[in-house]
């Protein structure tokens, strides 16, 4: 049976200029490939490295790219390797088959969130009266499942973060800085649960994840074994798990550094 490999996109294989972290001389600088363009702009990066490591791991496992993203978010990436038949958008919230969501994981989804959590209008409202507009610049919802704002971090108060974490904790909700972005998320709504449904689906017998923020916390616990880069909201806090390694590297070439260990668990001597 094949190896699942779920893995988190964003500061994990793909960054974006500002997080790519090349502390190295120019000249030693890794060449890198362009995998996401918006708005007719380059937006997020691998090294050229990682491009293969993830082709080989494509043709070795059944990858499935396993996001916060919304789906129309997701779809602007493009991946080298073959094009991944799973892909977990929302935060799980939506399953893609071929690219299109599947209707009946999603119905499961919201009808569980009806029911074991406050509704969404209650977060947005509270998220528009109590954040500052000095460092908000934007207030989202994504695919009508959570809500995120995007700030300028240098101004943003981090003590209003932890308020509006114990504030989100009694509703039932998460909150999840990463970047410029704070998210607020459903609890029920977890990357986990979707990872066990194409699990299940595909017969895999072994389950890997990777991923660096709070909101990924449930998938490494999730997997058989799960990694984790020196840089994120799990590194900030030394989180760590029995079956979870702690990987030193930083930046780009930590997707680098996770792309190769992924590839050896996922390989034929797996079983050795």
């Amino acid at each position: 049976m094949p190896a699942l490999v779920a893995s988190d996109l964003d500061r994990t294989l793909i960054y974006s200029a500002a997080a790519l972290a090349l502390t190295m001389p120019d000249a030693r600088a890794p060449r890198l490939l362009c995998v996401e363009v918006h708005e007719s702009r380059p937006l997020s990066y691998m090294t050229e490295t990682a491009a293969q490591l993830l082709t080989d791991l494509g043709d070795t496992a059944v990858f499935v790219p396993t996001t916060t993203r919304t789906r129309k978010q997701y779809l602007r990436i493009n991946l080298p390797g073959p094009a991944p038949t799973y892909a977990i958008c929302a935060n799980g919230g939506h399953i893609l088959v071929d690219g299109v969501s599947d209707p009946d994981w999603h119905a499961t989804v919201t009808a569980r969130l009806s029911e074991q959590c406050a509704p969404l209008a209650e977060v947005q409202e509270h998220l528009l009266r109590a954040a500052d507009p000095v460092w908000v610049r934007k207030h989202r919802v994504a695919d009508d499942l959570f809500a995120y704002l995007v700030v300028e971090r240098e101004l943003l108060d981090e003590e209003w973060v932890k308020e509006l974490a114990v504030w989100a904790e009694n509703r039932g909700w998460t909150v999840s800085l990463q970047g410029r972005k704070i998210y607020a998320v459903p609890k029920p709504l977890t990357k986990s649960a979707a990872m066990r449904e194409v699990a299940r689906r595909t017969g895999a017998d072994l389950t890997l994840a990777a991923g660096d923020s709070l909101l990924d916390a449930d998938l490494l616990l999730a997997a058989d074994q799960g990694w984790r880069p020196g840089h994120g909201e799990l590194a900030d806090t030394d989180w760590t798990a029995p079956a979870v390694r702690a990987l030193p590297e930083r930046g780009v070439l930590a997707g680098e550094r996770i792309l190769r260990e992924l590839l050896a668990a996922a390989g034929p001597g797996r079983f050795a």
